[in-house]
């Protein structure tokens, strides 16, 4: 009866799969998350024609490199494991965006539509734009820092700061992004969730949409957007000082 050689070390099976060396992971880390990062960067802060075009070439990148360099559906979020457990986050979230809202009404700067088919028509789109930003975030961001930087809590603080600086020069949105971002890595390294964070952007940021007036920050424009905003006519005036336009989001916005 033969016998059942071992394969000598070094040598691969034929038809075995090969883990890639981590040199080579890294590198290519590296080539997808900077590549990525100074599409979305070049996008904020370019003309409006030219925004689109580098918005949808980054997208396409980011849905390429994800397909190609694919961490699992566990490891990015995209299952019911962890959901319950951070259920949590949701009513601490409701009741932060309740606070903000009460404390709006009370300065007279809460401008909510006075419908929900206008509520839902207005801010419908922004809902799907934070859970594409949690994904850039936690699936795509994150996960390379996780195997580029030392430590988790190094990682989500890169991550989370990063996320801030495209967010630039928006007073609003910087500092809050990166208290957000951070706490959201934070949720997601706990649980590896990503709707939880994602619905909790959408309240998060429907809330600064709501009660903070435009022209403070500048209906939540950033880059090139928030240097060039104008307001519009019915901003003027005491009666309508907390009115402000209805896009929230611009592509890569927000």
């Amino acid at each position: 009866m033969a016998s059942i050689s071992t394969p000598q070390p070094g040598v691969a099976l034929i038809g075995a799969p090969t883990a890639e060396p981590a040199s080579s992971r890294r590198r290519r880390d590296l080539l997808e998350f900077w590549t990525a990062y100074a599409l979305i960067a070049l996008a904020i802060w370019a003309p409006p024609l030219w925004q689109r075009v580098l918005s949808v070439i980054a997208l396409g990148w980011v849905i390429w490199t994800t397909v190609r360099s694919f961490d699992g559906s566990k490891a990015m979020g995209w299952r019911v494991d962890g959901f319950w457990r951070s259920a949590w986050v949701l009513p601490t979230t409701i009741a932060l965006s309740a606070s903000s809202i009460a404390v709006a009404f009370y300065l007279g700067t809460l401008h909510a539509p006075p419908t929900a088919l206008q509520f839902l028509q207005r801010y419908g789109g922004y809902a799907i734009w934070s859970f594409l930003q949690e994904f850039l975030l936690l699936n795509f961001f994150l996960l390379r820092l996780l195997r580029l930087v030392p430590g988790k809590q190094w990682a989500a603080l890169a991550a989370s700061s990063l996320f801030a600086l495209v967010h630039l020069p928006n007073p609003v949105l910087t500092p809050l992004t990166v208290i957000w971002g951070y706490i959201a890595c934070l949720i997601f390294l706990r649980y590896r969730n990503l709707y939880i964070p994602a619905v909790a952007h959408a309240i998060l940021g429907i809330t600064i949409a709501i009660t903070v007036p435009g022209p403070v920050d500048h209906n939540m424009r950033v880059g090139l957007g928030y240097l060039t905003y104008r307001e519009h006519k019915h901003h003027h005036g005491p009666a309508t000082t907390a009115a402000r336009s209805t896009t929230p989001y611009p592509p890569l916005h927000g």
